[in-house]
């Protein structure tokens, strides 16, 4: 297992903004939530803890080595990254896209070898997609690409998975299956989620993003209360426990008035 901390981290376009000052851990084993609204950086800090992005400040670790001074070679021997749309595996079967997950730990003209293959069929096996391996990858649904995806990440025997809206395009089932794979996996989780509940149940750790400030970070009962949801989301919700798991729960009552969030009406009223 793996530490991943960003200090300080900071992104702009074109003297825009898009990250400022993120602080956030993720601890060997744990599984991190990242959540916000749309365009609140979810992805643009996923893609600079991947070191997919360069920061304008800040620092990326993974346990006590800075990003900078990893080879690439290295941490792709131990960080897998899923993210939400891939296009580049169109003329390739599923099996071929898994087998991707072992070029780390191959010369680049070396063959699978029988402990690859062993590696392949376990990922291929866990994510449930062993029946569709010899199928052409652009016949998949979206579902079978992220869960194909999923295979490839778990192919790498990773330390460290950062995952970019895993959920989507997947049926209630393979929601379920997904996230109760990533917490048996002994493996740090950094995980951009759009569904409150899915979090509240998953989670050991909350980073709540809005425009692309950390707002609030926690576990998952310190972090989801209804005024910070209002706030950040501009919906009306109630907080409780779901009376048979007694995971918390999250109900949306309505939106609030003209899509006015507290922190706006507060910013209206200091006016």
């Amino acid at each position: 297992m793996g530490r991943i901390t960003a200090t300080e981290l900071s992104w702009s376009v074109k003297g825009h903004r898009l990250l400022d000052n993120i602080e956030m851990t993720a601890h060997d084993g744990k599984i991190v939530g990242l959540l916000g609204p749309n365009g609140s950086g979810k992805t643009t800090l996923l893609r600079l803890l991947a070191g997919l992005r360069r920061p304008d400040t800040g620092t990326v670790r993974y346990d006590d080595t800075s990003l900078h001074d990893l080879k690439r070679r290295m941490l792709a021997r131990r960080l897998a990254v899923v993210e939400q749309d891939v296009t580049a595996h169109n003329h390739v079967s599923v099996r071929q896209v898994v087998e991707l997950g072992r070029t780390p730990f191959r010369g680049h003209f070396d063959a699978l070898t029988e402990h690859d293959q062993r590696i392949i069929d376990a990922a291929l096996e866990r994510v449930d997609v062993t029946d569709k391996q010899h199928r052409s990858w652009h016949t998949l649904s979206g579902g079978e690409k992220q869960r194909t995806q999923l295979a490839r990440a778990l192919a790498q025997e990773p330390r460290e998975i950062l995952l970019d809206e895993p959920t989507n395009h997947l049926d209630i089932r393979h929601q379920l299956e997904l996230l109760d794979l990533l917490s048996k996996l002994d493996v740090t989780c950094i995980v951009a989620l759009h569904d409150l509940n899915l979090a509240a149940r998953y989670c050991d750790h909350i980073v709540i993003l809005d425009h692309g400030r950390v707002v609030d970070a926690g576990t998952p009962e310190t972090v989801l209360t209804s005024d910070l949801i209002e706030s950040v989301y501009g919906v009306n919700v109630l907080i409780d426990r779901e009376p048979t798991t007694g995971v918390l729960r999250v109900t949306y009552l309505a939106a609030t008035p003209s899509g006015t969030t507290a922190r706006q009406a507060m910013q209206l009223d200091a006016q």
